[in-house]
């Protein structure tokens, strides 16, 4: 394990054994040093107290962060919290799925620079290749009752730039959101992380109800915003909260 990755800000990178629980993360000694009162908001409240609560699962809260970090460009970030997600969970082709799944959502660049740390983890780790392959080759079933997104994107976008909205229908939709590396529950939650994070909330409304749909509750998805605020900061979970919130008027 590299120094990087030992004294990044706040993830256990070993391995657990089977059954065991993910060590708590700690504050890097730089941060000690330069910032305590961060270092101590850092243990107490971040990892103290955000990371256990009960609104999400560890691995959900791993998929979120990575997200956060995958989106915004954060590459710095992500070797100790690829390490945590596998840790709590995900599996190294669903972490592979997610850069995927957002280079899409948050631009080719991002998606190229989290594959280059992810794939320096895996070898870290010892991670066969066979690991980072999906189990599942074929693409998910269509979802049901899609027609009328396809048609308002072909009605709205369609005149606009025919090319993008072919592309929408076409890769996005019956190609990317089908492929069995992340279930359409996952791949909702990492969206509307990637949304938020990125200030698009004018796009969250979708979304959001799409994710309702692929299975996510309300209550997780207001915990998702409070998790997102320490990573990709207040203002931009307020945005995000506040687009769930519309849901329902």
């Amino acid at each position: 394990m590299t120094k990087t990755i030992l004294t990044a800000a706040a993830a256990a990178a070993l391995p657990l054994s089977a059954g065991a629980q993910a060590a708590e993360p700690s504050p890097p000694e730089a941060m000690k040093h330069a910032a305590p009162a961060l270092a101590e908001y850092t243990k107490d409240t971040l990892f103290g107290d955000v990371w256990k609560r009960p609104g999400l699962t560890p691995r959900d809260r791993s998929l979120i962060t990575v997200a956060v970090l995958v989106s915004t460009g954060k590459s710095q970030q992500l070797p100790t919290h690829l390490a945590l997600a596998l840790d709590n969970g995900v599996t190294p082709a669903k972490i592979g799925g997610l850069i995927t799944h957002l280079a899409f959502y948050s631009g080719w660049p991002n998606a190229v620079s989290a594959v280059e740390v992810a794939d320096k983890v895996f070898r870290e780790r010892g991670i066969p290749a066979s690991e980072l392959q999906s189990a599942e080759s074929a693409l998910l079933p269509p979802p049901e009752n899609d027609a009328p997104r396809a048609a308002a994107v072909e009605k709205n976008m369609g005149p606009i730039s025919p090319s993008l909205a072919q592309l929408t229908n076409g890769v996005l939709f019956d190609d990317l959101w089908r492929r069995p590396d992340l279930t359409p529950r996952d791949r909702s939650l990492v969206t509307i992380v990637a949304l938020t994070a990125n200030g698009d909330a004018d796009q969250l409304g979708f979304h959001l109800q799409h994710g309702i749909a692929n299975g996510l509750t309300r209550e997780q998805l207001g915990e998702a915003m409070a998790h997102i605020a320490f990573y990709a900061g207040w203002p931009k979970a307020f945005s995000g909260a506040n687009a769930l919130g519309k849901l329902d008027k």
